[in-house]
Formats: C-alpha cells, structure tokens, sequence
C-alpha cells in the first residue's frame, strides 16, 4: 500500500497528518490500516526533520 502513497516526503506528510486528524486515532491504527510500515514512514518523514507526537496524534 505505501506505493499508493505520495512519494514526495512534503505531500507525504500533508497526507498523513490528513489522514491522523480526519480519519484515525494513532499512528499506529493508520498503518494497520494501509498496511504500511510505521518505520519507513518515520524515516522518510525524519529526512525533512518530521517526527510523530503521539499526544497530537501528528507528524510536526
């Protein structure tokens, strides 16, 4: 599923925040969802100095 998401880390994180405030309670309930490795997510949104707060429920 992560080939369905936007390769480009800045619309990434945009979509991913979308999806945490609209559709999902955790980051950890997103990617079971999409079937989607919470680590490579993590990594590839670090490499644009992103990282998720939990209390948030957001990548900042």
């Amino acid at each position: 599923m992560l080939e369905k998401l936007p390769k480009d880390p800045v619309i990434l994180l945009s979509t991913l925040n979308t999806k945490l405030r609209d559709m999902y309670a955790s980051l950890d309930e997103l990617c079971e969802e999409l079937e989607v490795s919470r680590h490579v997510l993590e990594e590839t949104l670090e490499g644009i100095d992103y990282r998720y707060n939990e209390e948030k429920n957001q990548f900042e």
